[in-house]
């Protein structure tokens, strides 16, 4: 696949106008203040895999509307003092799967809570968390799932499950709860960006390939999926077009980007067909706090990979020490 987006030096400029609603952030409060009615009631069981350096735990926590969400948290073996934490958000259609999927921060000596995402996990790696709300019509995936109304969309449900996970992380004796970091690629990425602005006190984000940013364009500019199911969505409801754009301007990746002010690492593939560059460069030029961006420029949707990774964990060392 041949570039295809803007040259790297007008990507790196490119700031385009934020489609932010008015009551965005009004909508946001309420909707964490709604869950919060409910008692998180995060719950930690030890599970023993045969990790002999680890120690593996089976989370359950209430999400949106109260309803449980599923995770992991590991941890060194033997770990005293609270660590620091990576809370991760997984990449759409996956889930939780299984704990020696999840092996690499803590064998840096870091607490770690994996997010499973609701109603998804049966695409590349299993999933045990139910969606269990209902929605109008919708093209088959997520994308348009309660689409003509902010207050019914999927992705409130899966924002808000996101905000409260850090939480639950930050429960938990073996944490640093000043020491939060969040990461996740692709939708994970998106998501990660959506929690670093709802919570407000982390320590630092690492969206790769953000997913969930921009929508418009993305879906003006690629036909690939998960954009396209937007598409192929207003192909059939032709006059609800302005409808479906005015819900995702609640839950674009620019408009929370623009609020979160921990220190940020990006990663973006200037062949990737999956998630634009210049849906990347948006959110990324719009970020509030400090940041950098990692350019894989010769990489479709899988970005850096194991040299990401690396390039992961030195951010994280030179943050916390």
């Amino acid at each position: 696949m041949p570039m295809f987006d803007f040259p790297l030096e007008q990507l790196q400029v490119y700031c385009p106008p934020r489609d932010e609603p008015a009551d965005f952030d009004q909508f946001w409060a309420g909707t964490l203040a709604e869950a919060r009615q409910h008692p998180l009631n995060a719950r930690f069981e030890r599970v023993d895999v045969g990790l002999a350096m680890l120690d593996t735990y089976d989370v359950t926590y209430n999400g949106y509307g109260g309803q449980p969400i599923k995770g992991w948290f590991i941890v060194p073996r033997g770990a005293t003092a609270p660590l620091p934490c990576v809370v991760e958000f997984i990449g759409y259609g996956g889930g939780r799967g299984h704990l020696f999927d999840w092996l690499f921060w803590a064998n840096l000596g870091y607490a770690h809570f994996v997010m499973d995402t609701r109603g998804q996990g049966s695409a590349w790696r299993n999933g045990d968390t139910p969606d269990p709300e209902g929605s109008d019509t919708a093209y088959p995936g997520f994308m348009t799932r309660g689409v003509l109304n902010p207050n019914t969309y999927y992705y409130r449900r899966v924002f808000t499950d996101a905000a409260r996970a850090v939480e639950a992380a930050r429960s938990h004796a073996s944490v640093d709860a000043m020491r939060i970091a969040l990461t996740g690629g692709s939708q994970g990425g998106g998501i990660t960006l959506a929690a670093a602005a709802l919570d407000g006190n982390v320590s630092a984000a690492l969206p790769d390939v953000p997913f969930l940013c921009h929508y418009r364009t993305a879906v003006e500019l690629v036909d690939t999926h998960p954009y396209g199911e937007i598409a192929l969505f207003l192909k059939t409801h032709r006059d609800k077009v302005d409808r479906v754009f005015k819900t995702l301007s609640y839950f674009d990746g620019l408009n929370f980007a623009a609020r979160a002010q921990c220190p940020a690492q990006f990663s973006v593939g200037l062949m990737d067909t999956i998630c634009p560059p210049r849906t990347v460069y948006a959110a990324y030029n719009h970020y509030a706090g400090s940041k950098e961006m990692l350019i894989w420029q010769f990489n479709n949707h899988e970005g850096g990979g194991t040299y990401q990774w690396v390039e992961k964990a030195r951010f994280l060392k030179q943050l916390w020490g």
